[in-house]
């Protein structure tokens, strides 16, 4: 998440400009006022922090790793059109490239890098770093909202398709064409993300008060979840958790809400039935009868779990996430606050959410920073320019960089 470009959330508490997790919530990267961070989230529910560039590359305020291999990419603040793209164990760069506008967002999975501008989006191959296809003139997307699918088959890329409603574009980015347009919201949209599997994709508009899911590539409307009714909200993140049963909603306001993705089941016929069964009997039969977005709120499903967010990070833009440590589901918030946080889920009875570790990632570990290393990487940097507008063609990339280890990107698709 850019706390830059965020929103009005401020962040003057301290230096960190970036936060977002991996892939598959293993790692978590934070970009700051003096370089960039790398941590781990491991086995016993602890953030250790694995590398730290700092003092040498200033503000960043885009850092992506890809799974847990060694490649990143960044973008700073002095230079936000350039994105950087090395082996940070290495030091050595792999290439950069130059773009006509703000880099507004990243996104990879093991085939594709995703750049995204206002009113642009770049593909890269991911073996080979270079733009297979541009996709021009998408509606104004100031925020750089995107989402990109891991799973190796399924690389569906999701954006905006219109400034004024909330229509999701669906892009196949490995056979390069459009998909599909899902019409989800009447408001633009606010936050998208896909399931670990690319089959799944959740859209929340900048109201915030529905969540909605849909089928990927169909786009067949599967659940609708209420966040709120009184209150609009800007929703932060939206996340699956990897068997797609659970999804999670931050926004500005002090809870987080866990959704259930349950396939309604029938419930068996009573022979004595209770005053409450009348009741949802009567609810039932009045939804025909009643305007559509009345019948829609009493229709819609609500949290199953709830999070309350420490007041520490009220007011602080956030990102959330769910993954299961140990066979333990838990959730993870990173904070512009400074702090990691991490929850229990009950995933059999749901309720309040219990916090279980909370970790600064605001101060770094000196016995992580390595000078050498930064200085070395940033002459690399300095010395390698590709200019993504005009010059794509001559593209200089060091692939001999590039991380070699077969599980963390797969140069072997078929399709590339």
């Amino acid at each position: 998440m850019n706390l830059v470009n965020g929103g009005s959330m401020s962040n003057e508490s301290n230096d960190i400009l970036f936060v977002n997790f991996n892939q598959d919530c293993t790692s978590l990267a934070v970009g700051t006022k003096t370089g960039y961070r790398l941590y781990t989230i491991n086995s016993l529910e602890k953030l250790q922090e694995t590398f730290s560039c700092e003092r040498e590359i200033e503000d960043i305020c885009i850092v992506e790793r890809l799974f847990s291999s060694s490649l990143i990419a960044i973008v700073s603040i002095a230079n936000p059109r350039k994105l950087r793209v090395y082996h940070f164990k290495k030091g050595t760069e792999i290439c950069n490239y130059c773009y006509s506008n703000t880099v507004l967002s990243v996104r990879l999975n093991r085939n594709r890098l995703v750049v995204c501008l206002e009113e642009r989006i770049d593909i890269h191959n991911i073996s080979d770093m270079k733009v297979i296809h541009t996709i021009r003139d998408i509606p104004s997307n100031p925020k750089g909202l995107c989402a990109l699918s891991v799973d190796n088959e399924k690389s569906y890329l999701a954006y905006p398709g219109s400034s004024q409603v909330g229509e999701v574009q669906i892009f196949d980015t490995i056979n390069l064409r459009p998909i599909t347009m899902i019409p989800a919201h009447d408001s633009p949209l606010s936050a998208i993300a896909f399931d670990w599997h690319g089959s799944k994709l959740a859209t929340a508009s900048e109201k915030g008060t529905v969540i909605r899911v849909f089928s990927v590539p169909q786009g067949k409307r599967l659940f609708e979840f209420r966040r709120g009714i009184k209150r609009n909200a800007t929703i932060y993140s939206l996340s699956f958790s990897p068997d797609a049963l659970f999804l999670s909603a931050s926004s500005n306001l002090e809870t987080i809400h866990i959704f259930r993705l349950d396939i309604p089941r029938e419930r068996p016929q009573e022979d004595n039935q209770s005053w409450m069964s009348y009741f949802n009997k009567a609810v039932q039969s009045a939804v025909t009868y009643l305007p559509t977005q009345a019948s829609e709120v009493l229709t819609q499903d609500r949290a199953f779990a709830t999070v309350n967010v420490p007041n520490s990070a009220l007011n602080h833009r956030n990102i959330c996430a769910l993954n299961y440590i140990q066979k333990n589901l838990r959730l993870l918030m990173a904070s512009a606050d400074g702090y990691f946080y991490m929850f229990e889920v009950n995933v059999n009875e749901g309720g309040i959410c219990k916090l279980l570790t909370q970790s600064s990632i605001h101060v770094p570990s000196p016995n992580i920073f390595n000078n050498s290393l930064g200085k070395e990487v940033v002459s690399n940097l300095n010395n390698h320019q590709i200019s993504a507008d005009n010059s794509l063609a001559n593209n200089s990339c060091n692939l001999q960089s590039l991380p070699d280890n077969s599980s963390d990107i797969n140069k072997n698709n078929e399709s590339d």
